[in-house]
């Protein structure tokens, strides 16, 4: 989320930042709201003193005798008293608009991100690994697994619905060997404190790692009822078509950002992670903080419909690994090509080729200032697919938060944030079974992977 004042002092990079992300300028509008927000504070700050003074002038005049001036002035001061209640809501509408508008703005884009529109617009950086020649025609991990019999999609719809699985035996198995794996890498050798953070949500922790209100619709709702201002979401949602509801209500109403009272399933553990360091103020000395957790994730696919339909590729329940940064300003870029080169090592580790890119200004997420991708090579498919993304967000999630840390001159200042998958384990088990499948069927277990798998050097047809 943005602060008002660095757009007032920074409009045209702010504009250049989102026509960048192929969005039209905002710094006129979000200014002039900005006015309307600083000319109703002030309305009703003039109003407050005056109504004080007025009250002591009351007492004065009345103890100098002056009766029709103690009258004059208990009029005036039952006139501030009488639109009081509208000077509040002006200053209401004017706040809850510029809310409004500054939660529906993304990232600005460092100048180093290639422009871009769409992921055929991003660019490779590097490749690691050679794919493998196959002396038979590889299949595609969904059809490995349903081979083996341990990958059962039908029992997993008829429980559950589309966008599920089952697995069984050494599919379940190998599944919670790749994660531990990863956890054991990414704390032994990697220095990531692992926590067990909370599934389970507020609006507040969603609205700090910006999937809400924006992205609200790719999330699940755990709660019977919706306390999230609708009102809010209205607006948001037309302030990101460029345009201003027509209902003066509906701005009035979005003072009530969030309420607190949801439960949403993780997205990813970024969320609880980076909220761990809401509303403190850290010091220096606590920072970098660098944290990881395996935890299963929950995403609704609103703008997935007729993509990845079979498999695992996209799926509403997941399980992935996740490593979160907290920094300093100076060591966030830093931190960036640290946190990716973590996420490598677990390809790196496993054997798979991968290549990795950076993505451009269309591609890239909402809190992103940078983002790189890692594809891993899928021989069923013949292509790469995504199975990270690392990104650092700048103060951009802090701002939402108010995550601050304490420097050394003692005026506390935003943090950065970053997270990265490291990585996704359903699509590492999707990599692993398409990589190393055999001709009859069966697949090898990688080697670091056979001390997690109690020895097991292949699963077997």
């Amino acid at each position: 989320m943005y602060d008002i004042k660095w757009i007032r002092e920074n409009a045209e990079i702010f504009d250049r930042g989102r026509v960048r992300r192929g969005l039209e300028p905002l710094s006129t509008q979000l200014l002039a709201f900005d006015d309307a927000r600083r000319a109703a504070i002030g309305e009703l700050q003039r109003a407050q003193e005056r109504r004080n003074a007025a009250s002591k002038e009351i007492g004065a005049a009345m103890k100098a005798g002056d009766a029709a001036r103690a009258e004059a002035l208990k009029a005036e001061v039952a006139t501030i008293k009488e639109n009081w209640p509208a000077l509040e809501e002006t200053e209401r509408y004017a706040i809850a608009e510029l809310d409004a508008a500054l939660a529906a703005i993304p990232n600005t884009p460092l100048e180093e991100v290639p422009d871009g529109a769409d992921e055929h617009d991003n660019v490779e950086v590097a490749r690691w690994g050679e794919p493998r020649v196959f002396d038979f025609t590889p299949k595609e991990h969904f059809e490995i697994g349903e081979g083996l019999g341990l990958m059962d999609f039908e029992t997993a719809a008829k429980i559950s619905g589309a966008r599920f699985v089952v697995n069984k035996g050494g599919l379940a198995r190998l599944e919670r060997a790749l994660a531990q794996f990863m956890l054991d890498l990414h704390t032994n050798e990697h220095g990531y404190m692992e926590v067990s953070p909370p599934l389970l949500v507020r609006d507040d922790a969603m609205f700090g790692t910006a999937q809400l209100p924006k992205f609200r619709e790719d999330q699940f709702l755990a709660t019977n009822e919706l306390f999230v201002s609708e009102a809010f979401n209205q607006a948001v949602d037309e302030f990101d078509k460029g345009t201003l509801p027509e209902d003066r209500d509906v701005q009035t109403r979005t003072g009530q950002l969030m309420q607190g009272k949801n439960y949403w399933l993780i997205p990813t553990a970024e969320v609880p992670l980076t909220n761990l360091v809401r509303e403190s103020i850290l010091d220096e000395a606590q920072l970098p903080m660098r944290m990881t957790a395996g935890t299963y994730c929950f995403r609704a696919e609103a703008g997935a419909a007729g993509k990845d339909t079979r498999g695992m590729i996209r799926q509403h329940q997941f399980y992935k690994v996740e490593l979160v940064s907290i920094t300093t300003p100076e060591d966030s870029l830093e931190e960036h090509e640290r946190m990716t080169g973590c996420a490598e090592k677990v390809l790196q580790l496993l054997e798979l080729p991968y290549r990795k890119v950076v993505l451009c200004t269309g591609d890239m997420g909402f809190a992103s200032q940078k983002t790189y991708d890692l594809e891993v090579w899928l021989p069923g498919q013949e292509k790469y697919r995504e199975i990270s993304s690392c990104s650092v967000c700048g103060d951009f999630q802090a701002r939402r938060m108010n995550a601050r840390y304490r420097p050394a001159d003692g005026k506390p200042r935003f943090v950065h944030t970053l997270n990265g998958s490291g990585v996704a384990v359903g699509r590492t088990m999707v990599a692993v079974l398409e990589n190393y499948q055999q001709a009859d069927g069966s697949v090898d277990v990688p080697r670091v992977l056979r001390p997690y798998m109690g020895g097991l050097t292949r699963i077997p047809s």
